[in-house]
């Protein structure tokens, strides 16, 4: 006999409906999967065989083969052992033919539970979005994805579960909205608790409000930590469409599983060791997952020790951060991954970390400083937009008892800049200042007639690119929204100048 059996399987974070194909024939007992499966889906034959005997039912010892269409797309993943298992159950003529209408994912262990799944809410946004809209059942695990969006999903526990719903002896338990609430990000630190440091605040504030990278170059115990660690308190609330883009996210990188909240609706921090791979960074694997700079989607990725980081991992940045996207290719299969982020890194100055210092003896020679910051290319800073010195904090601002300013009313102002972006770019495919394009330059940067023979000045003396100077704009743009001006001034420029300036101080 066949039968078909609906699923979906995972490509990035887009899941695209499957067909599991099962035929089971008179002859020598064999079971057979083809249709391009990943390892995990060819072990699936030995899950399958056990789940249905230990769940009291038949596994036929007759001719099967399972066909995964369409056959030349590949798949991964252990969600296709329940469709498989019903479609065998099915086509030996154990359950009604009664599920053409229904998509089904989920793990099955040996005693014939099922278990939770990654990607459960991109296989829920894909089935939404499509004119049949089939309901979908999942893993009982997964429920609070599924209760994340209203279309219908069932909960399930085991595979007799189901086949006792089949023949009218049970019910599944259809996941309700009301089981999640979204709840807005609290945070433990804030910008009230570092004292001193204003111009590095003042940077970190402009970053901000136009989405900027920033580099942050000072000496050991400054602060540098301390001051990226609170960036997320002063980034606009995420909205709806950015909480569903970053929950998909992690939701494909299974880390959502038996969460009483899965929702992620706080800006993400991701602060990866600076012995991290390029795989787990930029995203890979032999089965590829998203990596830091996807699951910082619409947060902050933060490299401290920068430096120290390998020369690969950094130079494998540039890519994401000019494009936002990220493309993992393997011989049959190229998945693609969001990663809009902001980048902020932390270094020392020097091996010995006290160049510059007032107070402490450098120890490093002329060459050995250039060459402690050469380890970040030319093409990679020209990616970042300021480059920021954080000093040692004097005793005087450590002693003072002045209270400082909240992460509150700093995170109004850059509220109120984005909402001037937002507004400016409303007909545009970007959000914010650092995402704009060579034409947005030119529609949105008008420099006065005082600011643009300074800007011509600083392009000559410190021989920026024609990436440093986009940058430059961009970073004027973004401090001119802060002040509520619509042109561009002189003040403006040299502010975003002065953020560009360290690169020649420590790299020459």
């Amino acid at each position: 006999m066949f039968a078909t059996v609906r699923s979906l399987t995972l490509n990035g974070i887009d899941a695209i409906p499957i067909q599991v194909e099962v035929d089971v024939q008179n002859g020598l007992p064999a079971f057979d999967l083809v249709g391009l499966g990943s390892t995990s889906v060819r072990e699936s034959r030995e899950r399958v065989r056990a789940a249905i005997k230990n769940s009291g039912f038949e596994f036929p010892l007759k001719r099967i083969t399972v066909n995964l269409a369409p056959a030349d797309l590949r798949k991964e993943g252990s969600h296709l052992d329940l469709p498989i298992a019903l479609g065998i159950l099915l086509a030996s003529g154990q359950i009604e033919p009664s599920m053409e209408m229904v998509c089904w994912v989920g793990e099955l262990s040996l005693e014939g539970t099922i278990k939770g799944i990654p990607g459960v809410l991109p296989m829920i946004l894909a089935l939404s979005r499509d004119e049949h809209g089939l309901p979908l059942v999942i893993p009982a695990a997964n429920q609070h994805e599924a209760s994340l969006l209203a279309h219908p999903c069932f909960l399930a526990d085991s595979l007799q579960q189901i086949v006792s719903f089949f023949r009218g002896e049970d019910s599944l338990t259809k996941a309700s909205l009301s089981e999640v609430t979204v709840t807005s990000g609290q945070y433990p630190h804030d910008f009230s608790d570092i004292k001193g440091q204003a111009s590095a605040k003042r940077a970190l504030e402009v970053a901000v409000a136009g989405g900027h990278n920033i580099l942050l170059i000072g000496p050991p115990g400054s602060g540098k930590t301390m001051l990226a660690r609170r960036i997320p308190t002063i980034m606009p609330a995420m909205t709806q469409q950015e909480i569903l883009e970053t929950t998909q996210i992690y939701s494909v990188a299974g880390l959502l599983l038996n969460n009483e909240q899965p929702l992620i609706s706080t800006r993400p921090f991701r602060a990866p060791h600076r012995n991290a791979t390029t795989n787990s960074i930029i995203g890979g694997g032999r089965i590829p997952r998203p990596g830091e700079v996807s699951l910082a989607q619409h947060g902050v990725l933060f490299l401290d020790e920068v430096t120290e980081f390998s020369r690969d991992v950094l130079e494998s940045l540039r890519q994401p951060l000019e494009d936002g996207v990220v493309t993992i290719t393997r011989t049959q299969k190229t998945s693609t991954y969001p990663c809009s982020f902001m980048l902020v890194s932390a270094c020392n100055p020097c091996f010995c970390g006290f160049f510059g210092d007032q107070d402490r003896e450098c120890t490093c020679t002329p060459v050995q400083v250039s060459r402690y910051l050469n380890r970040l290319s030319g093409p990679l800073m020209d990616r970042i937009d300021l480059q920021v010195e954080v000093p040692r904090v004097s005793y005087e601002s450590l002693a003072h008892s002045v209270v400082q300013e909240s992460s509150a009313e700093i995170r109004a102002r850059v509220e109120k800049a984005r909402q001037i972006q937002t507004h400016r770019y409303s007909r545009r495919r970007i959000k914010v200042n650092a995402q704009m394009r060579s034409q947005d330059l030119r529609a949105f940067c008008k420099l006065n007639e005082e600011a643009e023979p300074l800007l011509r000045s600083a392009f000559q003396r410190l021989g920026l690119s024609a990436r440093g100077y986009d940058r430059i704009l961009k970073v004027a743009r973004t401090i001119a929204d802060l002040e509520g001006t619509k042109d561009i001034g002189p003040s403006h420029v040299a502010e975003a100048i002065q953020y560009r300036s360290l690169e020649r101080k420590y790299r020459s």
